[in-house]
């Protein structure tokens, strides 16, 4: 999809951001932070981005190199839940390539990460795939998070049961959590 099409922010509220935030250390983080929280599809847009260049003087190379250093930072469309996939060592030893794997049911989710990609979001934004280098639990591997919340010694069933619950918008309370 076409994210020149989608919801931006609008600029009165990138201005307020900016304004809450002027003078502040990190003020260009806790701005790009605020910006990119204000988007429904939780991504930092071009415009918004060039918005941000243009109000605090911060050329957009800079803008741009904070985004894509910073892993919590996307430029493109996100999914309305999220998965996060760690892919550390004790992780992979403890089997998370093959609940990515079992992923792969969402459609294009496979041929995302064979080329390389790190993060996948459905045709529908219902569910954005990322993988991580660590969560630092290794202790609890494999860790996977959803909607933020962190979840251990994760099975296959336990995967596509978490999975079948986001499709349904649903929590599942029998789940165990760390």
């Amino acid at each position: 999809m076409d994210t020149n099409a989608e919801i931006l922010v609008d600029k009165r509220t990138i201005d307020e951001i900016i304004s809450r935030n002027a003078g502040k250390p990190g003020m260009l983080l806790t701005s790009m932070e605020e910006i990119q929280e204000a988007n429904e599809y939780k991504f930092l847009d071009q415009q918004s981005m060039e918005h941000l260049s243009y109000r605090t003087k911060v050329p957009l190379s800079q803008i741009y190199s904070v985004a894509t250093f910073y892993s919590f930072f996307n430029l493109k469309p996100q999914g309305k839940h999220t998965i996060i996939v760690c892919r550390g060592t004790a992780c992979h030893t403890k089997g998370s390539k093959v609940l990515l794997e079992d992923l792969n049911i969402l459609p294009g989710c496979k041929d995302a990460f064979d080329n390389g990609e790190t993060s996948f979001t459905t045709e529908d934004r219902q569910i954005t795939v990322k993988t991580v280098a660590c969560f630092g639990q290794c202790a609890l591997a494999p860790v996977v998070a959803v909607d933020g919340m962190i979840y251990s010694n994760v099975t296959s069933e336990m995967i596509l049961k978490l999975l079948q619950n986001l499709r349904e918008d649903k929590k599942d309370e029998n789940i165990k959590l760390c």
